[in-house]
């Protein structure tokens, strides 16, 4: 029998394969066969992801926005410089989804549990961007803008691309969204001294199940 240690990598190498697999080409046309066949695995070795094909879908899109999370944040510790931290978590968001093809993301919105995965990530997304908003504005290299009214306009704006609302308007996928979505809001919040009366520092909430984008 494989040790513990042992079984937990072999998992986690079949994640990264299955997400890589689905960030590519989906996962609504495959079964379990298909993916074994694919993968050059056993059913067996398929089932020690999760139990059921529903269940390792939405294992593989939760590990691919814990890993696309873990090396965003890995960026924006690197900055020093607030400002800097919001343009590289904003642009970092957009490199990380380049790699989804659109069947990846018409699956997901097709897929409730995965959806709802994505949704907690958005919401995650946004909560992110407003405290790095505060945080430039406290330290005097954004324009003293109202935080949480920033975090909430971005994520509602980052909820219509998961939805797929700003691709039916303007064509654009979600990658080149929220690019635009970065440049938006750094240009608008570029220089300007604070005013510490006008911060109002983000309201705390918890992160539930989601994991970060």
């Amino acid at each position: 029998m494989p040790s513990p240690d042992r079984s937990r990598a072999r998992r986690e190498e079949m994640l990264v394969q299955l997400r890589e697999l689905f960030l590519a080409e989906g996962f609504a046309s495959f079964g379990i066969g298909d993916l074994a066949e694919r993968l050059r695995c056993s059913r067996t070795t398929l089932y020690s992801v999760a139990p059921s094909k529903e269940q390792i879908v939405v294992a593989a899109v939760r590990s691919f926005f814990k890993s696309a999370a873990e090396r965003i944040e890995a960026r924006v510790a690197a900055a020093d410089d607030p400002a800097r931290q919001l343009a590289i978590y904003l642009e970092a968001v957009a490199a990380e989804l380049q790699a989804a093809s659109a069947a990846f993301f018409a699956d997901v919105a097709g897929f409730a549990p995965a959806g709802e995965v994505y949704r907690e990530n958005t919401q995650y997304a946004a909560r992110r961007v407003q405290e790095l908003v505060a945080k430039g504005v406290r330290a005097g290299v954004l324009r003293p803008v109202h935080a949480s009214f920033v975090g909430a306009a971005v994520a509602e704006v980052m909820g219509s691309i998961q939805r797929g609302a700003i691709q039916a308007a303007t064509g654009l996928d979600a990658a080149q969204a929220y690019r635009h979505l970065a440049d938006l809001v750094l240009t608008s919040l570029a220089g300007g001294p604070a005013d510490q009366d006008q911060i109002t520092p983000p309201r705390r909430q918890g992160r539930g199940s989601a994991e970060p984008l």
